[in-house]
């Protein structure tokens, strides 16, 4: 099955990051994974959270970032892809003029019920 990206409408997940479902088992064939575009606005970031079942890989699509997995820092730009396995805290934060873009696969597929949010 496919998705047409002008017909996914955009939701605010847990972590406080715009999302747009690209594929997910609740709407599509997909079984095991999801694919997701997520929107960080200049200036702007995610909470810090953490996946208990999900490994996570960000594929950045536009823009820079900083990411913070575990205890460290990792800058980002267009282009780069980073794993985030279960149970890690992370976040990440828009450090540059435009919109940030990435693409989020999750598998097993994202859940709020899998999201943790850390103080």
């Amino acid at each position: 099955m496919k998705s047409r990206y002008s017909d996914i409408t955009s939701f605010i997940t847990k972590d406080g990051s715009l999302i747009r479902e690209l594929m997910h088992p609740n709407t599509h064939s997909c079984k095991n994974m999801s694919l997701a575009e997520a929107i960080i606005d200049v200036a702007s970031g995610t909470v810090m959270h953490k996946h208990l079942n999900a490994e996570e890989i960000y594929h950045i699509t536009s823009g820079c970032g900083r990411l913070t997995l575990g205890d460290k820092q990792i800058d980002v730009i267009t282009g780069d892809s980073v794993c985030i396995p279960p149970n890690t805290p992370h976040r990440i934060c828009n450090t540059g003029d435009n919109p940030l873009a990435i693409l989020c696969c999750c598998s097993p597929a994202y859940s709020d019920e899998d999201t943790e949010l850390i103080d």
